[in-house]
């Protein structure tokens, strides 16, 4: 039975009509209870990421400075969100939801984190709503603890993940995978191990058909012994800054291939949440869940 890291410090007061959805976070705790998918005892706080996990990842400066709230109005910018104590908790109560997670996954086959996928952090920058790479800072402490030997991220978000793709530039034992939409955020992308570019307006048949194309390859490829996916659900036809045209029905079947080769093939898997922008916040709240439920079908 899946276990869900959740954490109060998962939500922060931001601006009206800031358009990072913060109060999904809430929601969907709420949605899985109220829809019966899980009950109070499968969530558990995950407590704050040690600052030893942290500096595997990034440089000791960038943490140092988002630490003491010393970021440059530039980079504040980039980042999208103000800095604070909140969003500093945030930052490492999500990556340990990750990290705990990932620990989850080797005991019961998933790790479900109710945050995380903030792919978009750099060792020396955060970017685009993220200050810490909560899945980085999972896989590298799955290797520094001689947890994993070989490591496949599967990055599903309709942005590229180029703080991830980065970070594990130079690392063998990572294999980052990024199916995305090709013209939007971010600008100027990095190279993953494999990316695919999706063109514009992608629907279900043609997202599924590559998806079904690439994964078993990859895997027996890579034969990776963890697995990180990050769900995002920014994939969605409703979408405002996603830019594809998947269904709800869609998305799912996404999740139900990815986790369902993933339990076939008995590879513990890690689930971050990933981006969702849609203007009706119910879309993203029951996208999300439907994840979630994937997971709880597979692993009853």
């Amino acid at each position: 039975m899946p276990r869900l890291a959740t954490s109060d410090h998962y939500t922060l007061t931001l601006p009206e009509g800031h358009r990072f959805p913060i109060a999904k976070y809430a929601l969907i705790r709420e949605q899985l209870l109220w829809q019966g998918i899980a009950v109070p005892t499968d969530f558990y706080e995950p407590g704050l990421c040690d600052e030893q996990d942290v500096l595997r990842v990034h440089t000791t400066e960038y943490w140092h400075r988002v630490r003491d709230l010393q970021l440059t109005p530039r980079e504040v910018r980039n980042l999208g969100l103000q800095q604070s104590p909140q969003l500093v908790r945030r930052s490492l109560s999500s990556s340990a939801g990750t990290l705990q997670s990932a620990l989850q996954a080797l005991q019961d086959g998933v790790g479900l984190n109710l945050a995380g996928g903030t792919h978009h952090a750099f060792a020396d920058r955060g970017e685009g709503f993220c200050v810490l790479n909560d899945q980085a800072i999972a896989a590298a402490h799955l290797l520094a603890k001689g947890l994993a030997r070989q490591v496949l991220i599967v990055d599903l978000d309709v942005h590229q993940g180029d703080g991830t793709a980065s970070i594990f530039r130079n690392e063998p034992r990572v294999f980052t995978f990024s199916m995305h939409a090709g013209a939007n955020y971010p600008l100027r992308k990095e190279q993953s191990d494999l990316d695919i570019a999706l063109e514009l307006g992608t629907g279900d048949a043609e997202y599924l058909r590559l998806l079904h194309e690439a994964l078993p390859k990859l895997l027996a490829q890579v034969q990776p012994d963890f697995v990180f996916y990050q769900a995002g659900v920014d994939v969605l036809a409703t979408d405002k800054l996603g830019k594809l045209s998947l269904t709800p029905a869609g998305c799912r079947l996404r999740d139900e291939y990815v986790l369902g080769l993933c339990r076939e093939q008995q590879l513990p898997v890690a689930v971050s949440m990933g981006g969702g922008y849609s203007e009706r916040l119910a879309d993203i709240v029951d996208a999300h869940c439907n994840t979630f439920r994937v997971a709880f079908e597979l692993w009853p």
